[in-house]
């Protein structure tokens, strides 16, 4: 029995390390190509949003692949995190000149609000499970696109002002809306940057990856496998949910925060049904419960159609037909008995090099 708890740890230490190096890799290598003028001004704009992507695609793959959980709202958590932290950095932009730190404290701000409207919203809608989980959920994040679409956050000669209304309301003397409703917010100073994006995954990496091989990781786990099983034998099913859904939703948050302080613009209507639909496609597709292919498949998948944009109306659906492409190429048991003699033979190769060491 220990010998098998030991090899399971030792697996997955392997394949954290192997995450671990194909980030740190992919970032020095984009780095030194981008420090060589090598990239086209296209490929590193892409370059912050797929960091975004790729922190949304692990973090929901800890709510769906490893809690087992179905949530359609993760654009949601994105958008109050994305709103949040710019008006944020907006507001310190005067007391803050520092626009690392600026955009540091964004990320942390827009993640603790979505944490905690996480952890709001998770005390009744945890309750429910499968398809009526996916559909409240769903509510959620389209419920949230529209009440930001409705929002109004400025200052003026009375101080910060705040409101929810379907007309602008009037400001007293000089004073600017910084969010103004469904115009969302214009004139953003775009401080967001690929290191930060870097590090951003880095550290949702090690929360993640500690979080999945820690006691708290196999109680969820074990929560995901057999409910019934895991409440009789003392686990509380209902705090270890919470405990990565909050996490899902703060990590959507900082990842929000760091994709609207990269644009010159934001507008709710990036923030609907589609773009939680699109996240869950990267979670799918990389494997459920795979951060590594949540990583892989983030990149892939965000560059896909944005390198198509030239085909014009051609490139949806070539995307579309990619997608199908995969999801049958990647679940069928014709592959997976192929890729599982594929890696015994590695392990054998493997091992047979460390006895000869």
């Amino acid at each position: 029995m220990m010998a098998m708890k030991k090899t399971l740890l030792n697996k997955d230490r392997k394949m954290n390390f192997v995450t671990y190096a194909v980030v740190i890799a992919a970032f020095v290598i984009m780095q030194t190509l981008s420090s060589q003028g090598k990239l086209g001004s296209a490929v590193t704009g892409y370059l912050v949003p797929v960091c975004c992507y790729i922190v949304l695609a692990v973090s929901l793959n800890l709510l769906v692949g490893v809690c087992g959980e179905l949530s359609l709202g993760h654009a949601g958590f994105m958008g109050i995190g994305a709103f949040s932290g710019v008006v944020l950095a907006t507001l310190l932009k005067g007391s803050v000149p520092s626009p690392l730190l600026r955009l540091i404290l964004a990320m942390a701000f827009g993640g603790l609000l979505a944490g905690v409207i996480g952890f709001i919203i998770g005390i009744p809608v945890l309750r429910l499970r499968g398809d009526y989980l996916a559909i409240v959920t769903l509510a959620f994040g389209e419920i949230m696109k529209n009440l930001i679409g409705n929002m109004y956050v400025g200052t003026d000669e009375s101080g910060f002002r705040f409101a929810i209304a379907t007309a602008k309301p009037k400001l007293v003397g000089k004073g600017k809306w910084i969010l103004s409703g469904a115009m969302g917010i214009t004139g953003i100073k775009r401080i967001s940057t690929f290191a930060v994006g870097f590090g951003l995954i880095l550290f949702t990496l090690f929360v993640v990856l500690n979080l999945i091989n820690s006691r708290e990781g196999r109680a969820i786990k074990a929560v995901r496998d057999n409910r019934i099983a895991a409440e009789s034998v003392g686990i509380n099913v209902t705090t270890f949910r919470m405990k990565a859904f909050v996490v899902s939703a703060c990590l959507a948050g900082m990842a929000g925060a760091l994709y609207g302080l990269n644009f010159s613009s934001l507008d709710s209507t990036k923030f609907n049904f589609n773009t939680s639909i699109n996240i869950l496609v990267f979670v799918v597709l990389g494997g459920m419960g795979n951060i590594l292919g949540s990583v892989i498949s983030a990149t892939v998948l965000y560059i896909l159609p944005e390198a198509m944009r030239g085909l014009a109306d051609y490139r949806m659906i070539i995307y579309a037909v990619v997608l199908i492409l995969v999801m049958l190429f990647t679940w069928s048991p014709k592959v997976k008995e192929i890729n599982s003699v594929f890696v015994d033979k590695l392990k054998r190769l493997f091992h047979r090099k460390e006895a000869k060491a």
